[in-house]
């Protein structure tokens, strides 16, 4: 049964981690944009979250309507006024821009917030469980895998479904074809950005939620989200669930066996996975 329960908590935490990599995942689909300031995104959201809570006395989670917004519009912005500039055949400028832009965040999130951690008071949601055959889910572990599966569920159907989405998938399998046919590949790798972030405040907010943060653990955040994208394929969203699932489940078996083997489990199985499959379990197919 401890091994069961390991087993069910690792997918829920996959649920976490999947949040951390939709965003990445879509980004590098639609505009094959490597952001090495994902991370620092996430903690972003984490304090935004942070500032809105403690200004108006919110639940965290009622916060989401301000902080998903408010990243949006920093994606779109930030796509525009200064990651379009990097993109083209060179994949080298954006991740010099994007590294340079995860320093900036962290110095300023640690200039305002300072480095003591941080947490996001949600309250009674933080310790509820129930019991499942003899297993004990957490409220919030299940509302997150939740949240994560309509997430990725909502941005594959927008991805294929909507006017938005054929854009996106004009503008990724050819640029310029796309500028000709009157698409304005700016303006539409702005939206994806935009949407990229707003998925990014959702999972700040959570990691907010279930652990403590401070302007440092950008990197890490990223490091999972990335090896999520790979392990389920680029550009694959269902698959960076799945991705996600695996990461968890590796953490909390090496958890299980040694406390102190909890991420290098997760590294591991990342390895594993690539040494066997490069392009990740479910590489999508271009064409």
């Amino acid at each position: 049964m401890e091994w069961l329960n390991a087993i069910v908590q690792g997918t829920l935490l996959g649920g976490l981690y999947a949040l951390f990599a939709a965003g990445l995942s879509l980004i590098f689909g639609v505009m094959r944009l490597v952001n090495i300031a994902h991370g620092d995104l996430i903690v972003l959201a984490a304090y935004l979250g942070l500032t809105v809570t403690t200004a108006t006395g919110m639940h965290p989670m009622a916060a989401l309507v301000i902080v998903v917004p408010a990243m949006a519009l920093i994606g779109y912005a930030l796509q525009r006024g200064l990651l379009n500039q990097t993109l083209g055949d060179d994949i080298l400028p954006p991740l010099l821009v994007t590294f340079g832009l995860s320093v900036i965040i962290q110095n300023g999130l640690l200039e305002v917030y300072t480095a003591d951690p941080q947490t996001l008071n949600a309250g009674a949601l933080e310790t509820a469980s129930v019991a499942v055959g003899g297993v004990s889910l957490g409220i919030l572990p299940l509302l997150t895998f939740g949240i994560a599966i309509a997430v990725i569920w909502g941005l594959q159907w927008t991805f294929y479904h909507t006017a938005l989405g054929r854009a996106f998938r004009a503008v990724s399998d050819n640029q310029d074809i796309a500028q000709l046919m009157g698409l304005n590949r700016r303006h539409i790798f702005g939206l994806a950005m935009a949407l990229a972030l707003g998925v990014t405040a959702i999972a700040g907010i959570l990691l907010g939620i279930r652990t403590s943060f401070d302007p440092s653990i950008g990197g890490g955040r990223l490091i999972f989200g990335f090896e999520a994208v790979i392990i389920g394929g680029l550009g694959n969203l269902w698959g960076t669930l799945v991705g996600g699932v695996i990461l968890g489940v590796a953490q909390t078996i090496g958890a299980k066996i040694d406390p102190g083997w909890q991420v290098l489990a997760g590294h591991i199985a990342f390895l594993v996975i690539l040494a066997v499959r490069p392009n990740g379990l479910f590489p999508r197919v271009s064409g």
